[in-house]
């Protein structure tokens, strides 16, 4: 254990140090090129007085080594005696041997030789060495090591306050601090009233389902069990906060916020991957209201994008069939790394077969497909470039002459493409070999760098022909651009000539990738014209959502100490549903669902086969009588106690699930054109309930 702090020590040591030392060589560099930039133009010789500046910059600077090294070693008795947070992740190479002196590398030299300075301002010289000499000081003084005014330290203390935070605390953006600044507001304001221990129900929901369709799959809900779980305000969170927040803010405050866990919240929520509408409330957070609040923006965050994304690949799903393999290509488009993680997790989830992107595919298990770009084809300018050309045979392990067989085959090709093999560029077909080579059992070409039909499917065919020569089989080829529908058609052709013509039968169905900035209605276009297409590689429109950048989850006050509260508007798409609620999904003798249905969380759970009224929550006139086959009560207490409650699936089984959810919706309700809104409704209890409270709430005017 004295040895895991001594590594500690020396890292913690090891990052001050080097910052001291950067901000020593920055700020004498200021004043030197102060000094140099002052009076460019004058030709007089610098003054004693600038010297003796000068000078005292250099001495500064050996000043601040040597109190380093001096803390260094106050550093190294302290560190027996410290205890460090039980969340700090250490790395101790050698656990057993004892600590190595620690040695610590002379900054950058700053020594400055006066008499090649022009002559300079002695007023502003010298203000900026009085800076030097205050902000430097000596750092084995404790005004180094800790803020003793918060607000008028902040910026002098960052990068100090950056090393107190390990790397395990700064791995995730997902915490505390990843919220707004009014939330924290109003945590204080609920403390000083001392109203923060009032039992409180919020509803996360959203009011309109995206890209025009009538459903939604929830998706998210693990990330927002994570953040639960591990929700803990850092000494650096609370740091900031002191500094950041209004200077009459109780220290007992500061102190509430760091002792601060969410083991008092209870999460009801849908099974993530369920499909899900407007109004329903996606998660029941329940406990204190200070904690409840705090959790807001990050629970938002956390379910609107994941939602969204995981819809829009429901919807390509829908688009394509079942039949067809979706490829997510989106990380070069997403909205930074995060977006782009969490895309390539979401859009699996939504029903996409793989993605390009390595490290969600080793993060999450999601399979990583891949080809070349056409910077790999245009690398080749001819077959004198292949440095390669022989390739062992899969069975016997001779080495064939490879090239040399792709060019036999690219001229028994010519009459049965009806192209001129010498036309083909043969750049390109340097390619195809090399790639071949390196790949013989997953070559999948990119042929549009050129020409489609003249040179890339020739040059791949050709190549392919070689491969099975040598006992291999060729995946396919991928189009990126043009007229896919016609040129998937055409190219399918030529696969089913040249598979009679060589009486290899495979290659009629060899692979055909298509992508090219494809969207939604590319694919239902597509499926109107016919095509040949067994592969789509999406990207852009896929991750960014571009039919719809947000979907526009809010999270909303429904009770506080068992009293309900409602939201009224002139808009009634913003009033909300009060008081906590259960929510059931009602099936009829198909297997479909029928409607959802809210009860207030004191009535009796509907039975199947007992016909019940149903209302919309809005429109009186708009009820109806339901006798649902089977109930399903779809809320699960999924966080309780300080810990999660339920075993979470695997996110592949959640993406089975989520097929079986929109297998259970009527087609028309998913069709892309005019879909049959599903309907949202409320026991006939609820419905009574919300409008005298709605009428309640709202004032009564007079008129003059």
């Amino acid at each position: 254990m004295a040895n895991t702090e001594t590594s500690t020590t020396i890292t913690t040591t090891t990052t001050v140090v080097a910052a001291a030392k950067a901000a020593t060589a920055a700020i004498a560099e200021t004043i030197v090129n102060k000094v140099l930039l002052g009076e460019k133009s004058s030709n007089k010789r610098p003054g004693s007085e600038t010297k003796s500046l000068l000078t005292n910059v250099n001495n500064k600077k050996k000043k601040v080594d040597d109190n380093i090294q001096k803390s260094i070693s106050t550093g190294f008795d302290h560190h027996h005696h410290h205890q460090y947070n039980n969340r700090t992740k250490l790395v101790d190479i050698c656990p057993r041997s004892p600590s190595p002196p620690l040695s610590i590398p002379s900054s950058p030299s700053i020594d400055v030789e006066v008499e090649n300075l022009p002559n300079s301002s002695q007023s502003a010289l010298r203000t900026d060495c009085q800076l030097l000499s205050s902000d430097l000081g000596d750092i084995s003084q404790p005004s180094f090591r800790e803020s003793t005014s918060a607000h008028n330290t902040l910026q002098a203390k960052t990068s100090e306050r950056v090393v107190l935070m390990t790397g395990y605390e700064q791995s995730s953006v997902v915490q505390p601090l990843l919220t707004d600044l009014y939330q924290i507001s109003m945590a204080y304001a609920y403390w000083k009233s001392n109203k923060h221990q009032e039992i409180a129900t919020f509803d996360l929901y959203f009011r309109k389902n995206p890209f025009g369709g009538e459903y939604t799959l929830f998706a998210g809900l693990e990330e927002c069990l994570k953040f639960i779980r591990d929700y803990k305000f850092h000494p650096t969170d609370i740091e900031y906060l002191r500094a950041t927040l209004s200077s009459y803010i109780e220290s007992e405050f500061f102190d509430y916020l760091s002792q601060l866990n969410m083991n008092e919240i209870k999460v009801y929520a849908v099974p993530e991957g369920t499909v899900v509408f407007p109004r329903l409330p996606l998660l029941r957070i329940e406990g204190p209201v200070l904690k409840t609040q705090l959790l807001e923006t990050t629970l938002l965050t956390l379910v609107n994008y994941a939602s969204l994304v995981a819809t829009n690949a429901a919807r390509f799903r829908s688009a394509t069939g079942a039949d067809k393999t979706l490829l997510e290509f989106g990380l070069r488009r997403a909205q930074g790394p995060d977006g782009g993680l969490s895309a390539s997790k979401y859009c699996y989830l939504g029903g996409f077969d793989g993605t390009s992107n390595v490290l969600a595919g080793k993060l999450y298990g999601i399979p990583i497909k891949g080809t070349h770009a056409h910077a790999y084809v245009n690398s080749y300018e001819c077959l004198e470039d292949l440095s390669e050309r022989e390739l062992c045979d899969r069975l016997s392990g001779e080495r064939r002459p490879f090239t040399n067989l792709c060019l036999q085959y690219l001229n028994e090709l010519g009459p049965i493409l009806k192209i001129l093999p010498e036309e083909t560029h043969k750049g390109e077909l340097a390619a195809f070999i090399s790639y071949a080579i390196a790949f013989p059992t997953n070559f999948l070409a990119l042929v549009d760098t050129y020409d489609v039909l003249k040179s890339g499917v020739p040059n791949f065919l050709a190549v392919a022909r070689a491969l099975h020569e040598c006992n291999y089989q060729a995946v396919g080829l991928r189009l990126d651009s043009g007229d896919l529908a016609y040129l998937s058609m055409k190219v399918r052709e030529k696969f089913h000539e040249v598979a009679i013509k060589f009486n290899l039968s495979y290659m009629e169905h060899f692979n055909i990738v298509a992508s090219n900035d494809i969207n939604e209605d590319t694919l239902v276009s597509l499926e109107k014209q016919g095509h040949a297409i067994d592969s789509f590689g999406i990207g852009t429109h896929l991750v960014t959502c571009q039919k719809q950048p947000a979907l526009g989850c809010v999270y909303k006050l429904v009770e506080l100490a068992n009293s309900p509260r409602i939201k009224v508007s002139q808009d009634i798409e913003k009033v909300t549903i009060p008081g906590k609620k259960n929510l059931y999904r009602f099936y009829g003798h198909d297997g479909k669902a029928l409607c959802d249905l809210l009860t207030r969380i004191d009535e009796p759970e509907p039975q199947t086969a007992t016909r019940m009224l149903s209302r919309h929550p809005f429109l009186e006139q708009k009820r109806a009588y339901v006798t649902p086959t089977t109930v399903r009560n779809l809320y699960v207490l999924y966080w309780a106690d300080g810990e999660i409650k339920v075993p979470l699936p695997t996110l592949k089984e959640i993406r089975t699930y989520a097929r079986e959810q929109i297998d259970q919706l009527r087609k028309d309700h998913i069709r892309d054109l005019n879909p049959t809104p599903y309907k949202v409704s409320v026991t006939d209890d609820l419905f009574q309930f919300m409008h005298k409270l709605w009428m309640k709430s709202v004032p009564i005017g007079e008129l003059d």
